[in-house]
């Protein structure tokens, strides 16, 4: 049994290093995960900012400020 205890531990010991090697990110991936989220704030910026979306966040917006109570 002592045998089958260590075995089992030494594997998962195995596993626990072998994730730590690979836990993370390199740098060009940072710099890709950096220009996605840079892209989709672009985006996200230009759709807020455009007319029709303004506007219906103006009217949300005095909607809120105008409802009774």
């Amino acid at each position: 049994m002592y045998q089958a205890v260590r075995a089992r531990l030494g594997a998962l010991m195995c596993g626990a290093r072998a994730a730590r090697r690979d836990a993370g990110m390199v740098t060009s991936e940072y710099a890709m995960g950096i220009v996605a989220a840079v892209a989709f704030a672009v985006v996200l910026y230009k759709v807020v900012t455009s007319g029709a979306v303004s506007a219906e966040l103006q009217n949300i917006v005095k909607e809120a400020l105008n409802a009774r109570m």
